[in-house]
């Protein structure tokens, strides 16, 4: 039996990286998925291959840390599949480095739009569609940072931080609801965003994690799988790291 035969799950940020991993092996494990992204090549791309694996998929193009498009997003998923069960809110970036003092009030309003308003925006409108459907679950992509400092990213430290207080306020007030709503904190990851370092730099961000190696987009879609399925019927409200041992020491 496959984890999540026959529900639709909505993935954002599902273009590339993680976002795309997790789209794929929701379909994989037997879901319909709604791939998100502002980039309409990379996720038509990311429909494509799940389908080309038998799954099925469609792709909607939205901003979400636009609140309008974000609603339109998940109607738009109803219109196309007649529920929604499972949504991962995943789209996020980095933003600016820089020192707090130094950091530019429009970067700082860019992160926290995207990483911290659009989660929440995301969680508004599927929290109103799950209780039509008596029920669902929820995973907020946050990081390591939801729970350690990422010095010169002062606006990613505190939309991640934010992303952790917000599922857990979801956790307690729909847990009779029967929606679930965890969050994940991913430490470094084999992605696109990390294409630009140096040899060097790759190196000693390896060498952070006691495991000695970046985690990759995969391992983060399985944890997340896990939280979605009814192997986790008893997790709510919680933040789950998958870091290498990042946060350990």
């Amino acid at each position: 039996m496959k984890l999540v035969d026959g529900k639709v799950a909505l993935v954002t940020g599902a273009g590339s990286g993680i976002g795309k991993a997790i789209a794929v092996l929701y379909a994989k494990e037997g879901a319909k998925v709604v791939v998100n992204d502002i980039s309409a090549e990379n996720g038509k791309l990311v429909v494509e291959q799940i389908k080309a694996n038998g799954g099925e998929a469609f792709f909607i193009k939205a901003d979400t840390s636009d609140e309008k498009e974000v609603e339109l997003l998940i109607r738009q998923t109803v219109e196309k599949y007649g529920r929604l069960d499972i949504a991962c809110n995943n789209a996020g970036i980095g933003g600016e480095q820089n020192l707090t003092a130094d950091y530019s009030s429009e970067s700082w309003n860019k992160v926290i739009n995207i990483n911290l308003n659009g989660v929440f925006f995301g969680c508004k409108y599927e929290l109103e569609q799950m209780e039509k459907n008596g029920g669902g679950v929820i995973v907020n992509m946050a990081s390591i940072h939801g729970t350690v400092a990422a010095p010169m990213s002062s606006a990613y430290t505190a939309a991640k931080h934010a992303v952790v207080g917000l599922t857990k306020n979801i956790g307690a007030e729909y847990g009779q609801k029967n929606i679930r709503c965890n969050s994940v904190g991913p430490g470094y990851i084999e992605t696109p965003l990390l294409e630009a370092l140096s040899p060097e730099m790759l190196k000693d961000l390896k060498a952070k994690h006691p495991m000695n190696r970046l985690g990759t987009a995969e391992e983060v879609a399985e944890l997340v799988l896990f939280l979605s399925s009814d192997k986790s019927s008893f997790i709510t409200g919680g933040y789950y790291l998958i870091d290498g041992g990042y946060t350990a020491v």
